[in-house]
């Protein structure tokens, strides 16, 4: 059970301490402190939630864990979180939290993928975080920036982000985020979704495609590459490509090339700016 969970389900118990302690002279103070931070907490869960109210897409019981980021209901449905990339834990994370629990599935659209898979954000019983948020708040997920809806996307990036300063599951190994200095590390994770950071050495366009460069050998280095068709997403977002130059920025998304490790960037939110003073995730 998360942190938001447990607040949710404690109201009563606040209650009882502060009738309690109020009967005692001059111990009333204290009590109301702590229902107001509780109340203020219980207001954070509830902010989290707002931006990913869907529209429902129907309801069910957990039978089964298929993978670490499909469930299936007992009603044979197979549904496939979306807005985030597994790591070696989701789905131990996901059995714990899911099997035999009745959950709802909200999501813009109620299109199946080419598997049949009904894709979504996942709530347990009349909880208003989706399972996805309670997976990134603890880092046994990543966040695949997938989700179209600039607010939800931005509340799942958010609990990404705190698990990253705690260093939270996945994010206690140092070599969670790859060095984008370190080509040949990349490399070895061909074929992996994975998040790196770097300096942008140099913007540079080809034809129809735009190359972030990370180094200065543009063969073997670590680029980022974004289609035409890309741009005016990035545009409409304030994000000219030529001032990415000589920024630091966070990249996710999988990695490809042959002699030189290359990101794919898709979505506007794959690329996060980071601020001068901002520490890098890791060292190589």
């Amino acid at each position: 059970m998360t942190e938001c969970e447990e607040a949710s389900s404690r109201p009563a118990t606040h209650g009882l301490k502060l009738e309690r302690n109020a009967t005692s002279s001059g111990n009333v103070t204290r009590p109301l402190i702590r229902i107001a931070a509780a109340l203020l907490f219980l207001a954070s869960c509830d902010a989290f939630a707002a931006p990913c109210q869907f529209e429902s897409q129907g309801d069910g019981r957990v039978a089964a864990i298929v993978d670490a980021r499909s469930v299936r209901l007992d009603d044979g449905r197979e549904i496939r979180l979306s807005g985030i990339e597994p790591t070696a834990t989701t789905k131990q994370a996901l059995a714990s939290l899911l099997v035999g629990r009745d959950v709802t599935l909200r999501s813009a659209d109620d299109t199946p993928d080419r598997y049949g898979r009904q894709g979504g954000l996942v709530f347990i019983g009349e909880s208003d975080t989706p399972v996805q948020a309670m997976l990134l708040a603890q880092g046994e997920a990543i966040v695949s920036a997938e989700i179209a809806d600039k607010d939800c996307a931005a509340a799942l990036m958010s609990s990404e982000a705190e698990a990253r300063r705690q260093k939270k599951g996945n994010w206690a190994d140092l070599s969670a985020i790859k060095n984008a200095e370190s080509p040949d590390d990349i490399l070895a994770g061909i074929g992996r979704f994975m998040v790196v950071e770097g300096k942008v050495l140099s913007v540079r366009q080809a034809g129809a495609m735009t190359y972030l460069n990370f180094g200065r050998n543009w063969t073997r280095g670590f680029a980022v590459t974004i289609s035409r068709r890309a741009v005016p997403a990035f545009e409409n977002a304030g994000v000219a490509l030529k001032s990415l130059e000589n920024r630091r920025i966070r990249v996710r998304g999988w990695v490809e090339g042959n002699t030189g490790p290359r990101i794919d960037v898709l979505r506007v939110g794959q690329v996060e700016l980071l601020s001068a003073n901002e520490p890098t995730g890791v060292r190589p």
